[in-house]
Protein backbone atom coordinates (compact mmCIF):
# COMPACT_ATOMS: atom_id res chain seq x y z
CA UNK A 1 0.00 0.00 0.00
CA UNK A 2 2.92 2.32 0.72
CA UNK A 3 4.16 1.81 -2.83
CA UNK A 4 0.90 3.19 -4.16
CA UNK A 5 0.98 6.17 -1.80
CA UNK A 6 4.53 6.98 -2.94
CA UNK A 7 3.47 6.63 -6.57
CA UNK A 8 0.57 9.00 -5.97
CA UNK A 9 2.69 11.66 -4.34
CA UNK A 10 5.18 11.37 -7.21
CA UNK A 11 7.89 10.95 -4.59
CA UNK A 12 8.91 8.00 -6.63
CA UNK A 13 12.11 8.59 -8.50
CA UNK A 14 12.55 6.49 -11.57
CA UNK A 15 16.13 5.24 -11.56
CA UNK A 16 16.61 4.56 -15.26
CA UNK A 17 19.43 2.18 -16.08
CA UNK A 18 20.17 0.06 -19.11
CA UNK A 19 18.57 -3.27 -18.20
CA UNK A 20 18.81 -6.61 -19.92
CA UNK A 21 15.11 -7.60 -19.81
CA UNK A 22 15.94 -11.25 -20.53
CA UNK A 23 17.98 -11.50 -17.32
CA UNK A 24 15.37 -9.56 -15.34
CA UNK A 25 12.65 -12.00 -16.45
CA UNK A 26 14.82 -15.06 -15.75
CA UNK A 27 15.47 -13.74 -12.24
CA UNK A 28 11.78 -12.94 -11.71
CA UNK A 29 10.62 -16.37 -12.88
CA UNK A 30 13.11 -18.08 -10.53
CA UNK A 31 11.76 -15.98 -7.68
CA UNK A 32 8.15 -16.93 -8.49
CA UNK A 33 8.68 -20.68 -9.10
CA UNK A 34 8.29 -21.75 -5.43
CA UNK A 35 4.87 -20.05 -5.29
CA UNK A 36 3.81 -21.71 -8.56
CA UNK A 37 5.15 -25.08 -7.40
CA UNK A 38 2.82 -25.05 -4.37
CA UNK A 39 -0.09 -25.29 -6.85
CA UNK A 40 1.76 -27.52 -9.35
CA UNK A 41 1.61 -24.69 -11.89
CA UNK A 42 4.13 -24.73 -14.74
CA UNK A 43 5.82 -21.35 -15.07
CA UNK A 44 7.34 -21.10 -18.55
CA UNK A 45 9.60 -18.42 -19.98
CA UNK A 46 10.09 -17.78 -23.70
CA UNK A 47 12.69 -15.21 -24.69
CA UNK A 48 12.33 -14.64 -28.43
CA UNK A 49 15.01 -11.96 -28.66
CA UNK A 50 17.60 -10.22 -26.52
CA UNK A 51 16.34 -6.86 -25.35
CA UNK A 52 18.17 -4.13 -23.48
CA UNK A 53 16.13 -1.13 -22.43
CA UNK A 54 16.37 1.82 -20.08
CA UNK A 55 14.03 1.22 -17.11
CA UNK A 56 14.00 1.17 -13.34
CA UNK A 57 14.55 -2.58 -13.09
CA UNK A 58 13.35 -2.93 -9.49
CA UNK A 59 10.06 -1.16 -10.18
CA UNK A 60 9.43 -3.01 -13.45
CA UNK A 61 10.19 -6.28 -11.68
CA UNK A 62 7.58 -5.37 -9.05
CA UNK A 63 4.96 -4.75 -11.74
CA UNK A 64 5.75 -8.13 -13.35
CA UNK A 65 5.65 -9.91 -9.98
CA UNK A 66 2.25 -8.37 -9.18
CA UNK A 67 0.80 -9.73 -12.43
CA UNK A 68 2.41 -13.18 -12.08
CA UNK A 69 1.20 -13.45 -8.46
CA UNK A 70 -2.35 -12.80 -9.66
CA UNK A 71 -1.93 -15.36 -12.42
CA UNK A 72 -0.80 -17.94 -9.87
CA UNK A 73 -3.58 -17.01 -7.47
CA UNK A 74 -6.32 -17.38 -10.11
CA UNK A 75 -4.97 -20.40 -12.00
CA UNK A 76 -6.14 -23.82 -10.90
CA UNK A 77 -3.71 -26.43 -9.60
CA UNK A 78 -1.81 -27.98 -12.49
CA UNK A 79 -2.26 -24.93 -14.73
CA UNK A 80 0.24 -23.16 -16.96
CA UNK A 81 1.55 -19.59 -16.94
CA UNK A 82 3.68 -18.48 -19.87
CA UNK A 83 5.84 -15.36 -19.86
CA UNK A 84 7.16 -14.13 -23.21
CA UNK A 85 9.46 -11.29 -24.22
CA UNK A 86 9.50 -9.79 -27.71
CA UNK A 87 9.47 -6.47 -29.55
CA UNK A 88 6.49 -4.95 -31.28
CA UNK A 89 7.14 -1.71 -33.13
CA UNK A 90 8.78 0.73 -30.74
CA UNK A 91 7.93 -1.35 -27.66
CA UNK A 92 9.51 -4.17 -25.70
CA UNK A 93 6.57 -6.40 -24.77
CA UNK A 94 6.30 -8.70 -21.77
CA UNK A 95 3.35 -11.03 -22.22
CA UNK A 96 2.00 -12.96 -19.23
CA UNK A 97 -0.60 -15.59 -20.21
CA UNK A 98 -2.42 -17.98 -17.90
CA UNK A 99 -5.10 -20.62 -18.33
CA UNK A 100 -6.84 -19.61 -15.10
CA UNK A 101 -10.39 -18.57 -14.34
CA UNK A 102 -10.25 -15.40 -16.44
CA UNK A 103 -11.94 -12.06 -15.92
CA UNK A 104 -15.54 -11.32 -16.96
CA UNK A 105 -15.78 -8.76 -19.78
CA UNK A 106 -17.80 -6.35 -17.64
CA UNK A 107 -14.97 -6.21 -15.08
CA UNK A 108 -12.09 -5.56 -17.51
CA UNK A 109 -12.43 -1.73 -17.54
CA UNK A 110 -12.01 -1.63 -13.74
CA UNK A 111 -9.25 -4.11 -12.90
CA UNK A 112 -6.50 -1.46 -12.72
CA UNK A 113 -8.50 0.63 -10.21
CA UNK A 114 -7.43 0.54 -6.58
CA UNK A 115 -9.19 -1.95 -4.35
CA UNK A 116 -11.27 -3.28 -7.28
CA UNK A 117 -11.95 -6.99 -6.99
CA UNK A 118 -13.86 -8.96 -9.58
CA UNK A 119 -15.61 -11.19 -7.06
CA UNK A 120 -15.62 -10.12 -3.44
CA UNK A 121 -16.27 -13.64 -2.11
CA UNK A 122 -13.49 -15.14 -4.25
CA UNK A 123 -11.12 -12.39 -3.14
CA UNK A 124 -11.67 -13.24 0.52
CA UNK A 125 -10.62 -16.84 -0.09
CA UNK A 126 -7.54 -15.94 -2.19
CA UNK A 127 -6.38 -12.96 -0.14
CA UNK A 128 -4.93 -9.74 -1.45
CA UNK A 129 -5.85 -6.09 -1.22
CA UNK A 130 -6.96 -5.26 -4.73
CA UNK A 131 -3.86 -3.07 -5.19
CA UNK A 132 -1.47 -5.28 -7.18
CA UNK A 133 -2.75 -4.38 -10.63
CA UNK A 134 -3.16 -0.70 -9.70
CA UNK A 135 0.50 -0.59 -8.63
CA UNK A 136 1.60 -2.42 -11.80
CA UNK A 137 -0.37 0.05 -13.95
CA UNK A 138 1.17 3.05 -12.13
CA UNK A 139 4.72 1.71 -12.50
CA UNK A 140 4.31 0.99 -16.21
CA UNK A 141 2.67 4.41 -16.75
CA UNK A 142 5.57 6.16 -15.00
CA UNK A 143 7.82 4.52 -17.61
CA UNK A 144 5.59 5.98 -20.38
CA UNK A 145 4.51 2.42 -21.12
CA UNK A 146 1.18 0.71 -21.62
CA UNK A 147 -0.45 -2.19 -19.87
CA UNK A 148 -3.31 -4.09 -21.43
CA UNK A 149 -5.27 -7.29 -20.82
CA UNK A 150 -7.32 -9.73 -22.83
CA UNK A 151 -9.37 -12.25 -20.93
CA UNK A 152 -12.11 -14.82 -21.35
CA UNK A 153 -13.97 -15.93 -18.24
CA UNK A 154 -13.23 -19.60 -17.66
CA UNK A 155 -10.33 -19.68 -20.15
CA UNK A 156 -7.64 -17.40 -18.75
CA UNK A 157 -6.04 -13.98 -19.14
CA UNK A 158 -3.17 -12.43 -21.04
CA UNK A 159 -1.50 -9.26 -19.77
CA UNK A 160 0.78 -7.16 -21.96
CA UNK A 161 3.34 -4.77 -20.50
CA UNK A 162 4.62 -2.53 -23.30
CA UNK A 163 7.69 -0.46 -22.53
CA UNK A 164 9.07 2.11 -24.96
CA UNK A 165 12.46 1.09 -26.36
CA UNK A 166 13.73 4.67 -26.08
CA UNK A 167 12.90 7.24 -23.41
Amino acid sequence: MLSLVDLDKQKLNIDYKITYLNFLLEKTIQRMKPLAKKKSIQLKLSLKEKIQIEVDSEKIQQAIINIIENAIKYTQDGGIIEVKLFTEGKYAVIEIRDNGIGIPKESLPYIFERFYRVDKARSRSTGGTGLGLAIAWQIVSLHQGLIDVKSDAGKGSTFYIKLPMKK
